[in-house]
């Protein structure tokens, strides 16, 4: 594996980290990080669409000093990872289950980290279906935690047949590389101001984030494709037909929850026999970006639920 950068020092990650290249099975190039002290275990960290390494270094701080090392996957069209498109910007994928060869490259790459064990699982909103999806193949991890997964996509459950026949006729149309209606080149945090964001409700942490893409712009992309949000529409669907694997999963949803559809979330929930919601009275859909309250209160949740 060849060395990666890493930006530590904007992430405000603890000091060790490292990066590395890996590549797919569909010779897509990867880039993961790892940061390897910890007597507890792993955290395998799965992060969101338009998310990126650095992103996490916080988060990966707090798990350090709750003993548990940490590994972050940039998915492939984001981050320093492959891009899938001419167009840099644009948030793209071939079709969802290939989010599943990016976790078979890493995994396949940390098999020769020595790496303390067991694995667990801390997966954020596109990062949870992937999730969900990977666990439901056998993913080797003790028990795992999802922050606001997207299971369901904010869209009125009437006009979800309309948004689906909508994508399939743009894909028709051959303009599936095309940015989806409504959005464009930039990151939502570079486009719009704290106030009335559905984020976070913590202002330092959200100049945080916006400071990585302004420190580090190469890091960004923008909206989803009509290809990606397509793909994305099916995965849910499926999704929330599917069964719930025989494992050990703690939900996190904030209570003002908006970009995420929080009624699939609690409707998939309900039929896992061994998973259960937490609610974060507060929070937006970062909970693990949120006001040092809140981040605090999910840290000893997290903790406890990965200690039992």
């Amino acid at each position: 594996m060849l060395t990666a950068p890493l930006y530590n020092d904007a992430a405000g990650a603890p000091p060790g980290g490292k990066a590395r290249w890996v590549t797919t099975s569909d010779d897509i190039r990867l880039r993961f990080a790892w940061w390897d002290v910890g007597e507890k275990g792993t955290v395998l960290i799965f992060p969101g669409r338009t998310e990126f390494v650095e992103k996490y270094g916080r988060t990966v701080r707090d798990f350090l000093d709750a003993d548990y090392a940490s590994v972050v996957i940039d998915w492939r069209g984001q981050g320093l990872s492959d891009r899938l498109t001419p167009n840099r910007l644009l948030g793209h994928v071939g079709q969802f289950s290939d989010y599943q060869l990016d976790i078979a490259a890493v995994l396949n790459a940390l098999a020769g980290l020595d790496l303390p064990q067991p694995f667990y699982l801390c997966a954020h909103s596109m990062g949870g279906a992937i999730a969900l999806r990977a666990l439901q193949g056998g993913l080797p991890v003790k028990r795992s935690v999802f922050t606001a997964p997207m299971w369901g996509m904010m869209i009125d459950p009437i006009l979800r047949p309309l948004a689906s026949a909508v994508a399939r006729g743009t894909l028709f149309l051959g303009l599936g590389e095309e940015f989806a209606p409504g959005t464009g080149g930039q990151n939502y945090i570079e486009s719009h101001k704290f106030e009335g964001n559905p984020l976070t409700s913590d202002p330092e942490m959200f100049a945080y984030m916006s400071g990585l893409m302004t420190t580090y712009p190469g890091l960004s992309i923008g909206g989803p494709s009509v290809h990606w949000f397509h793909e994305a529409l099916a995965e849910c669907n499926q999704l929330m037909k599917s069964t719930p694997p025989d494992h050990d999963a703690l939900c996190f949803l904030g209570s003002e929850e908006t970009v995420i559809d929080k009624r699939d979330v609690a409707r998939f929930m309900d039929k896992w026999p061994r998973g259960r919601v937490e609610i974060n009275h507060g929070a937006k859909h970062e909970v693990m970006m949120e006001t040092p309250a809140i981040r605090a209160n999910f840290m000893a949740e997290t903790a406890a639920f990965f200690n039992a």
